[in-house]
């Protein structure tokens, strides 16, 4: 007698059946003390550790497809490991464990005439869907942000780091059970059929918010298809202006900085405006592009110097995440302000300057997540800004913007104490 098989499941009953038991497991987790959440972490930092010639391996796979798939550059480095990068994916981990636990942390609290008492109170969001590209780095970051903060997380990640994504979501959650965290706390979609994604959008009621993490199309899928609030930021059209009163060493130095550091962040620089009025516009332009970027430029940039290109319609509002940098010469602040309110994507932006009253201002009227003064727009991450390691950069104007730690994996709840009070 033939033996029957199995009927196969759909990417739709996959999404549902991991999202049911991660809420179920977030409800676990959630209930863990701060001390025990902290502890998992550090031993799913030390599983890293441990597992180190098995993800190096599991990528090389991945780095080999993506090469002969062409690819581009920036997309391989964002995809590449090496143990240095490891290292440091668990050293993340582990810094997210010594932060302060944001849960049960009081907001705010007052008492009202009628001797009722009222508190705000940081609670976890519940489960977190993570859709992303690329950096394997992600599954732990947001596995370790989300745990830290008691939310439970069904990751998706893109096919071309599957054998990445699948090796570090081992070695956590070896290290996150045998700590005692339920092991559906932490999930990872095992198909890349892209219709997981669309059921990740529509599961309304099951998964609570969803964070996209990769490229301007998968981005702008998830913000016009889900069904699930969503925190995201859909380009990284950064800007640095240097000012008349910009200095030239300082201008120099954060120009290279911010454009070629890395070239495949959100935090790079894409566009650099030169106020008419600073004298060293040709030092800077030529430090650029003797360190191998590329420039287009409007016609009074390519009038400093010969090798810039002329620049179209489209490179103002182009995130290049490679050695291109689109370069204009604005007539002062005004002017600057203007071209930023036009092109930005709200990311960051920052202006050089040693004019304390042009910087305020830029300050203040730039609206963007993050805006800086004398800095490098490189500086845009968690990291960078003490909060461990970020789950992304949101720009949009609700609940969270600039780099998404902890604090904005939570929302909060009233808790009213009262001694028998009745409304008249």
């Amino acid at each position: 007698m033939a033996s029957q098989s199995l009927p196969v499941e759909t990417p739709e009953q996959v999404v549902h059946r991991l999202a049911k038991s991660g809420r179920a497991a977030q409800r676990v987790l959630a209930a863990l003390p701060d001390q025990a959440k902290a502890a998992a972490l550090r031993a799913a930092a030390g599983a890293l550790r441990a597992a180190e010639s098995e993800i190096l391996a599991a990528n090389a796979l991945d780095l080999a497809a993506g090469e002969a798939n062409g690819l581009s550059n920036a997309m391989l480095d964002r995809l590449r490991l090496d143990p240095a990068r490891l290292a440091g994916i668990a050293d993340a981990v582990e810094q997210v464990a010594g932060l302060a636990d944001p849960v049960g942390q009081v907001i705010d609290a007052s008492e009202r005439p009628n001797g009722l008492r009222l508190s705000r109170v940081r609670v976890p969001i519940g489960l977190i869907g993570i859709i992303y590209e690329s950096r394997p780095n992600v599954t732990a970051d947001a596995a370790a942000l989300c745990l830290r903060s008691g939310n439970a997380v069904l990751l998706r990640g893109g096919s071309e780091a599957v054998h990445s994504n699948r090796a570090i979501l081992a070695a956590l959650a070896s290290g996150l059970t045998a700590a005692g965290v339920p092991q559906a706390a932490v999930q990872l979609v095992p198909t890349q059929d892209r219709a997981a994604v669309g059921a990740m959008l529509a599961a309304a009621g099951l998964i609570d918010m969803i964070i996209p993490r990769g490229g301007k199309s998968l981005v702008a899928r998830v913000q016009a298809d889900a069904r699930v609030p969503v925190l995201a930021h859909l380009d990284g059209i950064c800007h640095t202006y240097v000012h008349s009163a910009a200095d030239p060493a300082m201008a120099t130095a954060i120009a290279l900085n911010a454009k070629m550091r890395r070239t495949g962040i959100c935090g790079a620089m894409e566009t650099l405006l030169l106020d008419a009025q600073f004298p060293a516009s040709a030092d800077v332009i030529a430090e650029l592009l003797d360190a191998g970027c590329e420039l287009r430029g409007d016609a009074r940039a390519r009038a400093i110097n010969p090798r810039i290109l002329p620049a179209g319609a489209n490179d103002w509002d182009t995130e290049y995440l490679d050695a291109v940098l689109s370069v204009a010469v604005v007539d002062g602040l005004e002017a600057a302000l203007a071209h930023i309110a036009r092109h930005s994507s709200n990311h960051t932006d920052a202006i050089v300057t040693e004019d304390a009253a042009a910087a305020e201002r830029f300050l203040a009227e730039v609206d963007s997540a993050i805006v800086m003064v004398n800095a490098s727009t490189q500086f845009a991450d968690g990291g960078e800004f003490g909060l461990g390691a970020e789950i992304g950069i949101a720009t949009g104007r609700l609940h969270a913007r600039g780099p998404v730690a902890l604090e904005g994996l939570t929302t909060y709840k009233w808790q009213v104490r009262g001694s028998g009070q009745t409304r008249p």
